[in-house]
């Protein structure tokens, strides 16, 4: 499987310089091709092909005295921002259609230089290497000093370089991997995501909510307050908006260090992992939006899946309308909605239940129950005839 690696970069004054006209060369590009693919369709005009359009934007461009300094960056830079702009309308071709799944995707738009994130990337073709005293050499960029957190698995079919928000500077590896399955286990667990308590899973563990925008709310109130006593426009605006970029930066660090290693030890204690498949998206529009997007429900979920793909394990979701909480683990009887206050009710059939705990069950007997069959196989590899199959008479223990 692909994975990404990233790690922090350190450039001098000049690469910032020479980072800067590629990035600037890319989005000219990328918004020359927009433009192009744009007036082609206003006027009735056949499809531009890909190669056609990087002739346009690209070869002949660099032959214009506007457009001369296209010439100063990488090819494969300006190639890669093309490659990304024909990306994005077959997204928005195939969501209008309805082959991609997920919400529907917007056409493309175009590029602007007071984005606070900007990124270019260098394939095989741009011939980056990893040099043997531990520096990234870039095409006209130069040798790039990197942090190296942890070594590579392989060795990387293309690199991308992102500044964010905060002035920061990552190169993010794309590399091969294999998968290394873990040893295989009897544990199953579900899980029951919440505000208050994180999650509480069916085994009876529970994680505490981090709630690491609500520890960061003081620190923000007072940068966006000095961001907002700046003038527009101003060096000094742009400087207050860095240092509010930085503190989202820590609760964004800190919120993916703190969801990769709960995701890591559930799926290495786990052999099937299932959660409740919550429409966030909707959640973010109710008066609890801001909460919902400090427990940052989606994230965890999607490291639980990867890491489940990755290692082995088994992953499920479970239909958000399943009614989790208001179903009696012990019995199976429907108890009817209850307000949030309720955390504890006793079942008709004498059992009390923490809200949260019996969710959890519920969403791991779901999941199970959702999990489907593994077809026996004969040992020629074709399946066992149904008729051949020792059916367990009803009524006896399986």
């Amino acid at each position: 499987m692909q994975l990404r690696y990233n790690y922090r970069v350190y450039l001098t004054p000049a690469q910032r310089d020479a980072l800067g006209r590629a990035f600037g060369c890319a989005r000219v590009v990328f918004n020359d091709g927009l433009r192009a693919r744009q007036t082609v369709r206003e006027q009735g005009l056949p499809y531009l092909s890909d190669g056609e359009l990087s002739k346009q934007v690209i070869t002949h461009a660099k032959t214009m005295p506007e457009r001369a300094w296209l010439g100063e960056v990488s090819a494969v830079v300006l190639q890669q921002a093309l490659a990304d702009l024909n990306t994005a309308y077959r997204n928005f071709f195939a969501s209008v259609s309805g082959k991609r799944k997920g919400r529907r995707l917007a056409p493309p738009r175009f590029r602007s230089r007071k984005d606070n994130r900007q990124a270019i990337r260098f394939t095989a073709n741009a011939r980056f290497r990893v040099l043997d005293n531990g520096r990234l050499r870039l095409p006209k960029i130069g040798d790039v000093p990197v942090r190296w957190s942890r070594s590579l698995p392989s060795a990387p079919s293309s690199v991308t370089v992102i500044q964010d928000a905060a002035g920061r500077h990552f190169a993010s590896f794309v590399v091969q991997t294999e998968d290394a399955p873990l040893p295989e286990l009897d544990t199953e667990v579900g899980i029951d995501l919440g505000l208050t308590t994180f999650a509480v899973l069916s085994d009876g563990k529970t994680i505490t909510s981090p709630k690491f925008l609500r520890r960061a709310e003081r620190a923000l109130r007072k940068a966006q307050q000095n961001l907002s006593r700046k003038r527009k426009g101003s060096a000094n605006r742009a400087k207050a908006r860095v240092q509010v970029a930085r503190v989202h930066a820590r609760v964004r660090n800190a919120r993916a260090d703190w969801a990769h290693k709960h995701t890591t030890a559930i799926i290495r204690d786990n052999q099937a992992v299932y959660v409740e498949d919550l429409c966030v998206t909707g959640l973010a529009r109710t008066r609890l939006a801001k909460s919902v997007h400090d427990a940052g429900w989606g994230l965890f979920t999607r490291l639980l899946q990867e890491k489940a793909t990755r290692y082995g394990r088994t992953f499920g979701k479970v239909d958000r309308f399943f009614p989790s909480s208001q179903t009696c683990s012990a019995c199976g009887a429907v108890d009817g909605k209850k307000p949030l206050h309720v955390r504890v009710w006793t079942c008709r059939c004498g059992v009390t239940h923490d809200r949260d705990l019996n969710a959890a069950k519920n969403i791991l007997a779901a999941g199970r129950a959702d999990r489907p069959t593994p077809v026996e196989l004969m040992s020629d590899g074709t399946p066992v005839p149904q008729s051949a199959v020792k059916q367990e008479p009803a009524g006896t223990a399986a």
